[in-house]
């Protein structure tokens, strides 16, 4: 890179914006991951003030045509989410190795293999890290086949924030689990990861850096007591939050170490960079076990969860940013 210092840097900034994906006529839903102006505006924010020169791009199609114009910059920080394929948030990484542009976050592998949630606990499991028990259903004839004794949990196998996900996703018997599965099989269009159920405590672990350099910021519990002891954190939730979800800070130092010990070990055996978040439920026994990983954590100052834990953490907005530009210009 030949910029010698962050006043020199500019830095594009590439993402999905709720509001262009609702002009095209999408649904509340199918943008759910998607950014709001308040996020970018924040991020754009944080950047200035720490010295660099800060440019929205837009998504990967206004990517695409900015780099066939022959635009470039320093590094890009891709927050993009991609809208259709369980390869979607490959996207934007992989046009930006094709124009060798440095970029913050994840490689397009990790970004494709996280998104598959059963791809990344086949990596996680060969890794000697807990997992819950699984299974894919891609038709209504797989589910006669699984072996999993219940109570499971099935979810849409490659989205996030909480999509397809309410207390309908508990499995108590094989009917319920034929019904559920063939009614997300015909919603989301794709398969439907079907697991073991954990009935313990969930987490939430934010890290920053990059393989050996990566540290945890810190960990989140995560309680929704209003809506009983079978609710879940989807995506009702998470969009209603400040009413209806308790975050605190896992304070329990051997369970606190447990929990972060897997999480890191999960990130670092994912090939995560930057920053991430990993999701943690405890076994009946009590036994941390990793859910999922998300490699593009929401980036919201107040609403986001990896900037809510660094606000326990005593971690800034704007130190938080600066920290995951600094891990990706070392590369």
């Amino acid at each position: 890179m030949h910029a010698t210092s962050p006043r020199n840097l500019s830095l594009g900034i590439v993402c999905d914006l709720r509001k262009d994906y609702l002009a095209e006529g999408h649904s509340e839903e199918e943008v759910a991951e998607f950014d709001s102006d308040e996020t970018v505006a924040a991020i754009e924010s944080a950047m200035r003030s720490l010295g660099y020169r800060p440019e929205l791009i837009g998504n990967s199609k206004a990517l695409c045509r900015r780099l066939v114009a022959g635009n470039r910059w320093d590094l890009v920080f891709n927050i993009a989410e991609g809208l259709h394929g369980r390869s979607r948030e490959a996207q934007s990484p992989a046009l930006l190795e094709l124009y060798e542009i440095p970029y913050a976050f994840s490689d397009p592998l990790t970004c494709a293999v996280t998104l598959d949630k059963a791809a990344a606990k086949k990596i996680v499991r060969y890794a000697c890290l807990p997992t819950p028990d699984f299974a894919v259903v891609e038709s209504a004839a797989d589910v006669g086949t699984i072996e999993l004794r219940c109570p499971l949990f099935v979810k849409p196998i490659a989205e996030g924030t909480g999509k397809g996900i309410g207390n309908w996703s508990l499995i108590d018997s094989p009917r319920k689990l034929r019904s559920v599965c063939i009614d997300l099989l015909r919603d989301f269009n794709q398969p439907v990861l079907v697991e073991e159920y954990l009935p313990g405590r969930e987490f939430t672990t934010g890290i920053l850096g990059t393989g050996s350099a990566a540290k945890v910021l810190g960990t989140m519990e995560i309680e929704i007591p209003a809506a009983g002891a079978d609710a879940v954190y989807s995506l009702d939730a998470k969009e209603q939050c400040e009413k209806l979800v308790r975050y605190s800070p896992l304070r329990d130092r051997r369970l606190r170490f447990a929990v972060e010990k897997l999480a890191l070990a999960a990130y670092v055996a994912l090939e995560c960079r930057d920053a991430g978040r990993v999701d943690i439920r405890l076994d009946a026994r009590g036994k941390p076990s990793f859910l999922e990983l998300n490699p593009l954590p929401g980036l919201h100052p107040t609403h986001s969860d990896l900037p809510m834990i660094a606000t326990q953490a005593g971690m800034s907005y704007q130190s938080m940013i600066g920290a995951i530009i600094k891990s990706a210009l070392r590369r």
